[in-house]
């Protein structure tokens, strides 16, 4: 990642201009509620795909309330007063969406997950022109296990196994989560691997002894579970788990509107919560 500018330091902007992809969707709802509320930030763009009912509704409606911005699927009538988008969609159209910020100058907060990558490639490329801050979650808690994670790898590199249990809701679409993926790329950075190399996603079967090198994934989807993370440090006569559960996709739209300020001082670079948060 990019390290902060010391214009980030500065004050920021008294109004920031945000635009919203998915504006109908759940999380869309989310971002647009906390805009709202916020003082220092105003909807200024509502995105959603080509065809969905939501186009030219008020993006505010959901509220009772008229923000006098509508829902459109044409991105640069919905980024043409926007200094930042917040993208909280799905690789592709996030990269669309990111070609005509790159082409406007409008910076991105993108809680997306499931790039490739060669997506992830694509996405600093486009970093090179406008501020990006790519996460994928934006919780000041999960950020902060996140170190806790790097800590416990180190002091505990030999004689434990680590498993990555995650839980989401039914209509989740990618598996593992883009924040038990982070976990395991957290974990195997302090212990000097790749995880490419060492991940393990599946069992099934007759599958041998447990080589104490890998990382293990277990993911489980039901009902409207919005976000749950458990770490296992299993070693012989104990074990440690560190453990986060989101209860409210609030804290994901607080951590994305601490970014959009943080973006303010930035003109281009890709970024994360750490650099956020001041925990590199």
């Amino acid at each position: 990642m990019t390290e902060p500018t010391s214009s980030s330091l500065s004050a920021t902007p008294a109004l920031r201009r945000i635009a919203i992809a998915g504006a109908s969707g759940r999380m869309g709802h989310m971002l647009i509620e906390a805009v709202r509320n916020a003082p220092d930030c105003r909807l200024a763009g509502a995105l959603d795909i080509a065809g969905s009912e939501a186009i030219g509704a008020d993006a505010a409606a959901f509220l009772g309330f008229t923000s006098g911005v509508p829902i459109v699927a044409d991105l640069r009538t919905g980024l043409a007063d926007a200094q930042v988008l917040i993208d909280f969609t799905r690789p592709e159209g996030t990269l669309a969406h990111l070609a005509i910020c790159r082409e406007l100058g409008v910076q991105a907060v993108i809680g997306t997950t499931g790039f490739s990558d060669a997506q992830k490639a694509e996405i600093a490329e486009i970093a090179k022109d406008v501020a990006i801050m790519l996460a994928p979650n934006m919780s000041v808690g999960v950020n902060v296990a996140f170190k806790l994670l790097e800590m416990a790898a180190k002091a505990m590199a030999t004689g434990y196994d680590i498993e990555i249990i995650e839980a989401h809701h039914r209509h989740k679409v990618d598996a593992p989560s883009g924040t038990a993926l982070k976990m395991g790329e957290v974990i195997a950075d302090a212990l000097g691997r790749d995880l490419k190399d060492c991940a393990v996603y599946a069992r099934e079967g007759i599958t041998g002894e447990r080589d104490p090198s890998t990382i293990g994934f277990s993911a489980i989807r039901g009902g409207d579970i919005v976000g749950d993370h458990t770490v296992l440090f299993a070693g012989i006569g104990e074990r440690i788990e560190i453990t986060h559960k989101s209860s409210s996709r609030v804290t994901y739209a607080q951590g994305a509107l601490r970014a959009v300020r943080f973006l303010a001082g930035q003109k281009s670079g890709l970024f994360d919560m750490y650099d956020v948060l001041g925990l590199r």
